[in-house]
């Protein structure tokens, strides 16, 4: 991580109660915990975390509007049941079609335009060290002249995650992965590796987090819009590669 992102990181305004809430988060996430484990005493956890009462009252109040804890009074805060969400009719397939792609592109700008929104104003830290680091793991692939689909999808997930509101994951749990399938498509049509798409895209990665390192929210929109539409026209302009290759 260049010094200039290192910086952006420590001028981070985030609240205590938003930190306080995202290490809630990630120790539901990382400790096994599940549904119905109670979670540490308040006293237990407000020393754990170095934050005041009131401070991780306040972390409480917004993880359990977000489905994360379920307080009972008098007995403790529980790890929640998060509600069900029905993705099935949009699953896609290990044999995800250009078409599938584009659709699926299309349905992730109308999502990931808000969802880079919301991180610009929520992120913690922690989450904008995380952004940074998937960042710098795709541009260091790049670099190499290596292909960065995995990097590519951990780049967005890690945006998702700082929206906290854990159906923006889950969405894209779902479809991210799966629409970025650019080299096996080349590869079964046939055609050469783009030597040029990966930078490209490191270019367009890097309008997004420097939009949302400034916190520039109408920035960050239009950085996420251009980069997924820009997948879409570029899946398009494979298509036409791959007919001509059948003409």
């Amino acid at each position: 991580m260049n010094n200039e992102r290192k910086k952006s990181i420590k001028r981070s305004k985030t609240s205590l109660p938003e930190l306080a809430a995202e290490r809630i988060r990630e120790k539901i996430r990382t400790s096994n915990m599940s549904v119905g484990d109670k979670l540490p005493t308040e006293p237990n956890l407000m020393k754990e975390l170095g934050v005041s009462r009131t401070v991780l009252r306040e972390a409480m109040m917004t993880l359990k509007a977000e489905g994360w804890v379920l307080p009972k009074q008098g007995i403790g805060v529980f790890v929640a049941e998060p509600k069900s969400m029905d993705f099935s009719g949009f699953s896609a397939s290990d044999t995800l079609t250009i078409s599938d792609a584009i659709e699926s592109l299309e349905l992730r700008t109308a999502v990931e335009v808000e969802a880079v929104a919301l991180a610009v104003s929520r992120r913690s830290a922690m989450q904008e060290s995380d952004i940074c680091r998937s960042f710098d793991a795709f541009e260091k692939k790049v670099a190499l002249g290596k292909s960065a689909e995995q990097e590519d999808y951990e780049f967005h997930l890690a945006i998702a995650r700082a929206t906290n509101n854990d159906r923006f994951v889950k969405f894209l749990d779902v479809l991210g992965k799966k629409t970025i399938p650019r080299a096996r498509l080349r590869e079964e049509a046939g055609l050469p590796r783009d030597p040029n798409l990966e930078q490209t895209l490191n270019e367009e990665h890097k309008a997004i987090l420097d939009a949302l390192l400034d916190r520039d929210v109408e920035r960050a929109r239009d950085a996420m819009r251009t980069h997924l539409t820009n997948g879409c026209n570029r899946y398009r302009d494979l298509a036409r590669a791959i007919q001509k290759t059948k003409s």
